[in-house]
């Protein structure tokens, strides 16, 4: 057993909203389908060109941008000053885990969606695919931490390892975590785990 240590490339995964058909059909119209915008790290997903309305018990959080492709469940992905600003109290979350979760009204130009469930703050987590996760002894769940550089350098811990045939390797903090750190697009951190 040892220390290992690798570099990743850092993603600020900004407060944004998962649909499904159903959902997107009420925001926006019968027959809607997203449209897209831009790529981004991760291939299996993309930025649409639609937005959303964030309605909580005490404030509304306006042009939340929706990811796509529609998905079997909504999730909408909040950072912990969003959550204050709307009164809502997201559970820290992997992404699809959203059981038991706060609810949140989603406003759209042609409708409203009360969703029952779905409000997360998103897990830190470390996007990797099979062949890169080999290559580093890397485990799906399995923890890493991750060291930033800068004057306002952070140990971020506890970063779940998340392994997919489309994954690109990436860590992925929210914008409270990453706005902390001072980081900036296209900076990397240190990653550190103990080594079997």
């Amino acid at each position: 057993m040892g220390i290992k240590k690798a570099k990743a490339p850092v993603g600020c995964s900004n407060r944004h909203a998962h649909l499904t058909k159903v959902d997107v059909e009420k925001l926006f119209g019968a027959g809607y389908e997203l449209t897209f915008l831009r790529c981004i790290r991760q291939p299996d997903e993309f930025v649409s060109c639609e937005t959303v309305d964030l309605k909580g018990p005490s404030g509304t959080k306006r042009g939340v941008r929706v990811l796509g492709p529609v998905r079997e469940t909504a999730q909408i992905e909040v950072s912990v000053t969003d959550a204050r600003r709307l009164g809502v109290k997201p559970a820290v979350r992997l992404s699809g885990n959203v059981s038991g979760t706060d609810g949140i009204t989603l406003v759209g130009p042609c409708g409203e969606v009360e969703l029952e469930a779905g409000t997360i703050i998103p897990a830190r987590h470390l996007h990797v695919s099979p062949s890169e996760a080999e290559k580093l002894g890397l485990a799906e769940g399995q923890q890493v931490s991750a060291t930033t550089v800068g004057e306002r350098s952070i140990v971020f811990n506890n970063i779940i390892v998340r392994i997919d045939p489309l994954f690109t390797l990436e860590l992925h903090l929210d914008t409270d975590e990453f706005n902390a750190a001072g980081l900036a697009v296209g900076d990397s951190a240190e990653l550190s785990w103990v080594g079997l």
